[in-house]
């Protein structure tokens, strides 16, 4: 007896700002990648498909995108890699802060 099928893994490659196509809110939108493959006995052996795709975070919306158009948002920078970056807010850097 042969066992086969497919698995699928999702990487998030980046975080960007979009406005989302189905709330139309402007979020933070999660760059995936989805690559598919083959696998025999349970064992990944080769890709049959790989995928783009951004998700919404404000409502989980997720659309399919091309692989020129990941690479693109991959490279832009996230609007909170400035000073702050470190994990700490800067003062006055969310509403409603004090500083």
């Amino acid at each position: 007896m042969i066992i086969f099928g497919t698995r699928r893994t999702v990487a998030q490659l980046a975080m960007v700002v979009l406005t989302c196509a189905n709330c139309r809110r402007t979020a933070a939108n999660a760059v995936l990648k989805a690559v598919t493959k083959f696998t025999l006995f349970f064992i990944p052996l080769f890709p049959v498909r790989t995928r783009y795709a951004t998700q919404c975070t404000a409502c989980g919306f997720h659309q399919w995108i091309e692989k020129g158009q990941a690479e693109q948002l991959r490279h832009v920078p996230a609007p909170w890699s400035g000073p702050a970056a470190n994990g700490h807010a800067a003062p006055g850097q969310y509403p409603g802060a004090h500083g």
